[in-house]
């Protein structure tokens, strides 16, 4: 099992809003997928879905999960950092 300790830790509640925000836009664009269509796949409106792209949402666990499964990936992906 990895030391999670050896992650890239955010410094505040902005900065995970913006390194979930970077990893959604890039796993969305990795798939080649527009922010309609995601937002259509996650049953969420496509200005939520991009104001959360922009950071500017503090979004909920049950949405990350939607996020997630419409990308087919695991939630927790989409939170890490760098290492």
């Amino acid at each position: 099992m990895r030391n999670l300790n050896s992650m890239a830790k955010p410094k505040s509640s902005q900065d995970l809003r913006m390194l979930f925000a970077r990893n959604l836009r890039s796993l969305r664009q990795a798939h080649g997928i527009s922010q309609e269509k995601l937002a259509e796949l996650a049953g969420l409106h496509r200005t939520y879905v991009s104001s959360v792209e922009r950071g500017g949402r503090n979004i909920s666990i049950d949405n990350i999960e939607r996020l997630a499964k419409a990308l087919d990936t695991a939630p927790h992906l989409l939170l890490r950092g760098n290492k």
